[in-house]
């Protein structure tokens, strides 16, 4: 039988996707619902183990947390690809790693519960009914505002239909952003620093790259206009998170929607917890019960397949 990690199972939900006792003759699943303080406890924590089933770039798969399981054969994460994975390591020790399926809508849905989020000040009002007070905001519409994509890919790509049905002018820019696809969107291509210049919500969708890391700097946020709103469902570090923070005590910008961060899960004790004009959630993008239910149940899939030296979806 083998001894099968189930990591960063924040929500406590994988026994109620999957039913373990169909599998007790196959596989000994135990679940970790905390991350790791470190790297030393997460290799006490999992040397035993043959088999990880993980969430992508929660705990980092680093050479040395590989070298360190001497019984690791194989890991399978959710999505396609996962950057807290060392590959070059895993092929070294021979351990195969295979990826799901995953769903793009629900990063777009999250994208825009942000940015109306942000515009209507939904978090002030929502705590004002709690504490039983009425109405002491004034938001903002987005018919006629300005929609600036970074990266019209598939998230991309669906918030800026969103953003057109809400009657709103798009526009994008990427370094490899395909003109023919924005016409036929009918959104119009910018360079990067006029898209900042005159946007009234930049919204991120690029995939984590060198190319990509530190995108937004202090340089980009002075460039913002002061009454405009950034939001990220992306990647934290494409945002230089010092700067985010001082633009945002300084009110060079409106506000800043955030669903990543470079230090996850956020320390109980970060600056951008305490700051007003910021609206913060805890890497929700991909987190459905949709996604979910695929993620477990094709990781099952893939394990069953390597067992019978037919593997699928592997990740090389």
């Amino acid at each position: 039988m083998l001894k099968v990690a189930v990591l960063d199972d924040y929500q406590n939900v994988f026994c109620q996707i999957i039913n373990t006792d169909n599998y007790k003759s196959k596989y000994d699943f135990t679940i970790f619902n905390e991350p790791f303080q470190n790297e030393l406890e997460a290799i006490e924590s999992l040397k035993k183990f043959e088999v990880l089933f993980i969430m992508r770039e929660r705990t980092k798969i680093t050479k040395s947390l590989i070298s360190n399981l001497p019984k690791l054969k194989y890991i399978m994460t959710s999505g396609t690809r996962n950057k807290a994975i060392d590959l070059d390591a895993t092929k070294e020790k021979k351990i195969l790693v295979c990826g799901t399926e995953i769903n793009s809508n629900p990063a777009a849905e999250v994208t825009w519960a942000l940015i109306l989020g942000l515009l209507r000040n939904l978090k002030q009002e929502v705590d004002n009914m709690f504490q039983g007070y009425w109405q002491t905001t004034i938001g903002y519409e987005l018919k006629g505002k300005r929609l600036g994509v970074i990266g019209l890919g598939k998230i991309g790509t669906q918030v800026a239909r969103i953003g057109q049905a809400f009657g709103m002018e798009v526009s994008a820019w990427s370094e490899n952003l395909n003109l023919t696809d924005a016409n036929k969107l009918n959104v119009l291509p910018m360079s990067k620093e006029d898209l900042i210049k005159t946007s009234d919500i930049l919204s991120i969708h690029v995939v984590l790259a060198d190319k990509y890391k530190n995108l937004i700097r202090k340089k980009e946020l002075q460039l913002m206009k002061k009454t405009a709103f950034i939001i990220n469902t992306s990647r934290g570090e494409i945002i230089n998170e010092k700067d985010l923070i001082d633009a945002l005590e300084n009110d060079d910008i409106a506000g800043a929607g955030l669903d990543v961060y470079n230090q996850e899960p956020l320390p109980q004790d970060h600056k951008l917890r305490f700051l007003p004009n910021a609206f913060l959630l805890p890497h929700l993008g991909y987190v459905t019960v949709e996604n979910y239910s695929k993620f477990y149940f094709q990781m099952i899939e893939n394990l069953d397949s390597c067992m019978n030296n037919k593997p699928i979806r592997e990740i090389k």
